[in-house]
């Protein structure tokens, strides 16, 4: 893990940390809510992190609308899209990419350097990448404090990921991504998609402003393996997410427990 990737994921745990801490020990924060709209909505910020494709970071777009089914429960849609760059590297290249390396820097020794890639050149072709995830499902809502809703929820998503590659001008990769390397898999500048499911799990804290609007922030972790022809292993991605909630519609929550 790069220094970066560290300071990032601190940065991320350092806030859920800060965020839970201050609305905890706010004044009275320990009564119940009184008041659960039946229908949420939420929009933000997001940054998705994956470690496995030699460090991709992407950013982007997060939006989720639900249903409170009662004061803990709630089901919803959850959508995001994200992009960044990344590059191919033999580090995460599937096995059939890596043999193409290989027989790239055997042609070169057998042609005596007329065809291929020199044994001492690092094959790193950069790609920029997009991200979508689509979940549905339920989630666990802790209104025990009046400021602040803990939640937690399992992430069972599809993923659809696009990805181009852009061979460097001059260089030994305009021969890889169009030769044995990408196996006719990628092709300079021409874009391929991907769906894929991931499973993992995922929460945070909506911080209540007032009655109808709140800050939320949250993480999810999900295993996923894209591109399986062309990533040799699959890995854990992180979602990081922070924005407006609203909420509104009739309380559901007892008679008896609603607001005036």
């Amino acid at each position: 893990m790069t220094h970066r990737s560290r300071t990032t994921r601190l940065t991320r745990i350092g806030l859920f940390a800060a965020i839970f801490l201050f609305l905890t020990q706010m004044p009275h924060a320990s009564a119940q809510q009184q008041y659960v709209g039946r229908y949420d909505l939420y929009t933000g910020f997001s940054d998705l992190y994956t470690p496995g494709l030699n460090g991709i970071n992407q950013k982007g777009f997060h939006l989720q609308a639900g249903i409170n089914n009662n004061r803990w429960l709630s089901t919803g849609f959850d959508y995001s899209v994200q992009t960044g760059d990344t590059s191919l590297v033999p580090g995460f290249a599937s096995p059939a990419i890596v043999a193409g390396i290989t027989q790239l820097y055997e042609l070169y020794q057998e042609t005596d350097g007329a065809v291929g890639l020199p044994p001492t050149y690092a094959v790193n072709v950069p790609l920029s990448a997009t991200t979508q995830t689509f979940t549905a499902g339920s989630q666990l809502n802790y209104r025990h404090f009046s400021k602040v809703t803990l939640f937690i929820r399992p992430s069972l998503a599809a993923f659809r990921l696009n990805a181009t590659a852009h061979p460097r001008p001059g260089t030994p990769d305009e021969t890889v991504v169009g030769a044995l390397i990408l196996a006719n898999v990628l092709q300079p500048n021409a874009t391929i998609t991907d769906w894929t499911g991931a499973y993992g799990v995922g929460g945070g804290a909506d911080f209540a402003i007032n009655k109808h609007f709140g800050i939320r922030a949250q993480m999810d972790a999900v295993w996923n393996h894209p591109f399986n022809y062309v990533v040799a292993d699959g890995g854990w991605s992180y979602r990081f997410s922070i924005g407006p909630s609203f909420h509104f519609g009739r309380n559901v929550l007892a008679p008896s427990k609603r607001a005036n």
